[in-house]
């Protein structure tokens, strides 16, 4: 198992949308557009997620929009043209950090020999996003009705990633015990609860051991 390499959250999270843009597609809106336009279109839009992201684990999801702006080097305008609220913003940063962290799957598969390997790495980006996801908790406790299927949306997305890394582990050998996806996932959820407040807990160490434990045979 690789050793985890302690960087910059903010970095982490550039590995991961690198990751995400191996296996891009662009959606079809249901617009005729020339392709490179699109495309282009929507490599603007995910820059100026990624940097609203960064802007959210620096300061909170009451980022300015003039911060987010200059770190997207776009005008206050141009965020407020593609997000009109606040909600949609955060609904938007949600969203692609999921598509990031379910691109990264498939990526880190092709990029590993071992899928033990993968699954690890995997599991580090998507401890990463569940940092900030955390941190959008208190906005998503709302009443806006642009937050109520994302809960939904991240399951439908993540869920068969996780599958498909841990069915290749364990066609590989790699992994000896038994654990669904879902369960995988749940229980590095609640390791990850608290951990910003107390510098004393980490629930990397745990989920390691964790990770450690699906190798055993235990």
């Amino acid at each position: 198992m690789n050793k985890r390499i302690n960087v910059p959250l903010n970095r982490r999270y550039g590995t991961m949308f690198r990751l995400a843009r191996k296996a891009e597609s662009v959606v079809d809106t249901g617009r005729v557009e020339p392709p490179r336009k699109r495309a282009d279109a929507v490599r603007n839009q995910a820059s100026l997620l990624e940097a609203a992201a960064s802007a959210f684990i620096d300061s909170g999801v009451d980022a300015p929009v003039r911060d987010i702006a200059a770190r997207a080097g776009v005008g206050v305008g141009t965020i407020y043209r593609h997000f009109p609220t606040r909600a949609d913003l955060i609904v938007g940063v949600y969203r692609h950090q999921v598509e990031a962290c379910a691109d990264a799957g498939p990526a880190l598969l092709a990029e590993f020999d071992s899928p033990m390997d993968a699954l690890t790495r995997w599991i580090d980006l998507f401890v990463d996003f569940l940092v900030t996801k955390h941190g959008l908790a208190d906005a998503m406790r709302s009443d806006n009705d642009s937050f109520a299927t994302l809960h939904s949306y991240f399951l439908d997305r993540l869920v068969p990633v996780c599958a498909e890394l841990l069915d290749s582990a364990v066609a590989s050998g790699e992994i000896t015990t038994a654990i669904a996806p879902l369960e995988l996932m749940r229980g590095i959820g609640n390791l990850c609860i608290g951990g910003e407040d107390d510098e004393r807990y980490s629930p990397r160490r745990l989920i390691a051991l964790v990770l450690a434990g699906l190798t055993s045979g235990s």
